[in-house]
């Protein structure tokens, strides 16, 4: 569900009219996430890594209402709860996009996730998932340790969907780090709601069993 956003008494309603005339009003930036007490609780609970650090980072998202902030026909509407169009690669390398739900319990979110998972592997080709507006694109490069990314994009489409990929985890000392990249539109937000989400990724993945 959905409904319209209060823009003319929106404290960024100077930045949203700036920022929404730009052919590309998108910003990223890359930051490193600490996934050792998240990897090790995998490890002791049998969960897959992906799939957990894909709940944790929609969990953070929908906890920050910039991150389900969308424009539609230049207006901007608030989702309720936003999911994930996330790409899911394949054993001959090609990929194939998915949508998958958030649910708060991990174990619903899991067993939705997977089905869709294996749909997506089993199939061929290119087709989009058609998940609308309401969703964070993600991708993963397990392969790559990236300090920066960009996106390929079509400015003709007019697209306000968050953008949040997730890089191969390294070792350094006794920490295991993930790079993350994240872009946003800056008509919708800004650098601090960014650091909001950061903030949330992180306090989630450092959460105990």
């Amino acid at each position: 569900m959905k409904q319209r956003f209060d823009l003319e008494n929106w404290s960024r309603k100077d930045h949203f009219n700036f920022f929404n005339r730009f052919e590309e009003p998108f910003f990223g930036v890359c930051v490193h996430i600490d996934c050792s007490i998240a990897y090790q609780r995998c490890k002791t609970q049998g969960y897959g890594f992906f799939l957990y650090y894909l709940h944790q980072c929609l969990a953070a998202a929908n906890a920050i209402e910039a991150f389900r902030l969308r424009i539609a026909d230049g207006e901007v509407f608030v989702y309720d709860e936003v999911h994930a169009s996330a790409v899911i690669n394949r054993d001959d390398h090609t990929f194939g996009f998915s949508y998958i739900d958030f649910h708060e319990a991990f174990e619903v979110f899991q067993a939705g996730a997977k089905q869709e998972i294996d749909r997506v592997k089993n199939s061929k080709g290119l087709v989009p998932a058609g998940s609308g507006d309401h969703v964070l694109h993600i991708s993963a490069m397990p392969w790559l340790n990236f300090t920066s990314l960009s996106h390929a994009r079509s400015f003709s489409f007019k697209d306000s969907c968050p953008k949040i990929s997730f890089g191969k985890m390294t070792i350094e000392g006794a920490q295991k780090l993930m790079p993350v990249s994240i872009h946003v539109n800056h008509a919708l937000m800004d650098g601090y709601h960014v650091s909001l989400f950061v903030d949330e990724f992180q306090r989630r993945m450092n959460m105990e069993a």
